[in-house]
């Protein structure tokens, strides 16, 4: 009977013994996942905020990639190159911004045959005031003149890193600022994506009052934004969405998390034109709903 408990007590102990050992080397590789992991999602932070000039890195086309070219994208996201604005074919003067971090916009001026006010308008994330010309000349044909402007980092304005708005709201402050100094009464503020997120941000931040604000597909939110793009890649939302916001605010110095369009519409008392389309895969029915359930002031 001794032998047989002590035998038993022997076998029960190097059990304990085994899974305890287990139990750290799953701890260990566990916390070694998440390491690889969040170094990974830092990195494609970095590469989703930050535009270059084409003659500032190398780009190859896809035939040229190698093997080891492609698991870099894979593993630390890809270099994105500001995209070209193609010159207008209507009579436009050029305008300059300077941002308080000494940051050269560029934006243009394309005046209507009648004047029944000014629709300044701003592009989405990754994309340029070209992208929006479509959009100037309908305005123009109701009589608006436009004002179309690059962000930071995008299109002809100078800088590399793009803030998703929150910065950005400086932009827009720049070019109202600029309308009020030419006496324009009639003033509507025009964002698509980015630029409606912007938009509103930058109405609750300076306590802009325009006399109009089209939103055209806001995010409700930084994170909802994320969750969209990286549905969008094909990938799981969560972890890595979270992971995402985090670190694409640390590296710019701001918590990501509190960057809420659907919050800073609160502070808008101009009518309000709020749109969405019904396939957008981005932003969702739920955010839109957020958002003009939280606009107060007269909306469609």
């Amino acid at each position: 009977m001794l032998f047989d408990r002590l035998y038993h007590d022997i076998a029960n102990f190097d059990i304990i013994f085994i899974m305890n050992k287990l139990t750290r080397l799953l701890i260990k590789f566990l916390l070694s996942l998440f390491v690889v992991l969040n170094i990974i999602v830092a990195f494609h932070a970095y590469k989703f905020t930050h535009f270059y000039n084409r003659d500032e890195i190398t780009i190859k086309n896809p035939v040229e990639k190698t093997g080891w070219d492609k698991t870099k994208e894979i593993l630390f996201g890809f270099n994105a190159v500001k995209q070209p604005n193609q010159v207008p074919d209507s009579n436009f003067k050029t305008i300059y911004f300077t941002t308080l971090d000494n940051l050269k916009l560029e934006a243009w001026l394309i005046p209507s045959d009648r004047s029944r006010g000014t629709v300044a308008l701003f592009h989405g994330h990754g994309s340029k005031k070209t992208a929006i010309l479509a959009e100037a000349a309908v305005f123009r044909k109701l009589g608006y003149n436009t004002i179309l402007l690059d962000f930071r980092a995008h299109g002809n304005s100078e800088g590399n890193t793009s803030t998703i708005g929150f910065k950005e709201s400086e932009d827009v402050k720049l070019v109202y600022d600029y309308l009020m100094e030419q006496h324009e009464q009639h003033i509507i503020l025009y964002g698509i994506s980015m630029g409606a997120a912007t938009v509103a941000k930058a109405i609750s931040d300076y306590q802009l009052e325009p006399e109009k604000v089209i939103l055209d597909m806001p995010f409700a939110s930084l994170p909802d934004a994320v969750v969209g793009r990286v549905k969008m890649m094909g990938l799981p939302a969560q972890p890595i969405s979270t992971l995402l916001t985090f670190w694409g605010g640390a590296e710019h110095g701001f918590w990501a998390f509190n960057m809420k369009p659907a919050e800073y519409v609160k502070k808008i008392i101009s009518p309000v034109l709020l749109q969405r389309g019904s396939l957008d895969t981005r932003v969702t029915q739920e955010e839109t709903d957020w958002i003009y359930k939280n606009i107060s002031s007269e909306k469609k």
